[in-house]
């Protein structure tokens, strides 16, 4: 079938919109219709080539939701017509799979970031000449995507399916990280270093767990401002104040739980040296820079450093439990996001680069 693609031709280029023709869905494959999906800086990050994986020409997006148009013969989890978010590729068989740890899949290099499908072949084609996709096994910055049985995930109708394909990465990441991988529970304080999107859905879910202390760090007053309006107990401007020390005065015995979206070396150290004594700091994001970490602190106080990819999540069970919460307004995430036309991907990774827009969401159909 014919699609219309946003493809990056070359490392840093624009998006340019190509007319390719996509394969019919195969035995585990899914087709979908497009109706909006996110930009993550996991998209950039591969359309700049930070990683070293990138193969152009490639159709990025990994944050997609939309309709099931058709389903390969040996798929049974949805069916034509389904609403469905499109997540993270995993295969479901590999060691870390089967013990419940799809975002640590043995395979998660070449089934998200391969170009291609596990067997080499590509699902797009423009004129003869190879186009890579398949990224993170959904490439969704198109009009219909193709997508496995694994990695969609049914949601209810009457639920807004062109807010929800940001659950699939990076707010799932953030909210995650708090209740899956820190496992954050009431009344203890947590701190949160970048107020993104992941950062800032990392907030709500502390206040869902019921963390009573919850501190954001940032350096864009809105975006404290918001993290506040969110469920915020205290904003700290990393460039008004000493991190540390205006840390250790909200909470003196140091805070149980630190969650940094930064990767910055100057920011993670400051916050694990406000953890208190056996205290955890989970880590996210991709970085140009090594971390360096001041090892006196870090040891004196058997501190935990956790990385943390997808926030640990089952996507099957974790994002219907984000849709579920949001629908009881208990997860207020569409606070984050700004749409635009597909026609205007550009323009919304311009905006996500300045810091103009927290999550920027395409409408495709």
């Amino acid at each position: 079938m014919e699609t219309i693609a946003a493809v990056i031709k070359e490392k840093g280029g624009d998006f340019v919109f190509e007319n390719v023709t996509l394969d019919s869905p195969r035995e585990n494959e899914v087709l979908v219709k497009i109706v909006a999906t996110g930009i993550c800086h996991t998209d950039i990050a591969a359309r700049d080539n930070i990683l070293g994986q990138t193969k152009y020409p490639i159709i990025l997006g990994h944050e997609g939701s939309g309709i099931v148009e058709s389903v390969g013969t040996g798929v049974t989890k949805v069916k034509k017509g389904d609403h469905v978010v499109l997540t993270f590729g995993y295969c479901g068989g590999c060691g870390n799979c089967e013990n419940g740890l799809p975002a640590y899949c043995e395979n998660a290099v070449q089934l998200n970031m391969g170009g291609s499908r596990p067997d080499g072949s590509h699902p797009h084609h423009n004129h003869g000449m190879t186009l890579h996709g398949n990224f993170f096994s959904q490439s969704s910055f198109a009009t219909y995507s193709i997508a496995t049985e694994k990695n969609v995930v049914k949601v209810p109708h009457d639920a807004p399916l062109e807010l929800l394909g940001p659950l699939g990465c990076g707010i799932q990441t953030g909210a995650g990280a708090i209740i899956n991988s820190l496992k954050v529970t009431p009344g203890k304080s947590v701190v949160i270093s970048g107020a993104g999107a992941v950062g800032l859905a990392g907030v709500l879910a502390a206040k869902i767990c019921g963390a009573t202390t919850i501190s954001v760090i940032d350096i864009n007053a809105e975006r404290l401002q918001l993290a506040k309006e969110l469920g915020a107990t205290h904003i700290v401007n990393s460039k008004e104040v000493d991190v540390t020390k205006t840390l250790l005065e909200i909470v003196p015995s140091g805070f149980h739980f630190a969650f940094d979206t930064t990767g910055r070396n100057e920011i993670v150290n400051a916050i694990l040296a406000s953890l208190r004594s056996l205290g955890i700091c989970g880590i996210v994001g991709i970085s140009k820079h090594p971390l360096e970490l001041d090892m006196n602190s870090f040891m004196l106080k058997g501190l935990k450093l956790k990385g943390i990819i997808e926030g640990d999540s089952v996507p099957d069970d974790f994002i219907p439990s984000l849709v579920q919460l949001y629908q009881q307004g208990k997860f207020p995430f569409d606070k984050l996001i700004k749409t635009y036309a597909f026609k205007d991907i550009n323009q919304a990774i311009s905006d996500t680069q300045k810091g103009d827009v927290i999550k920027p969401v395409l409408l495709i159909n």
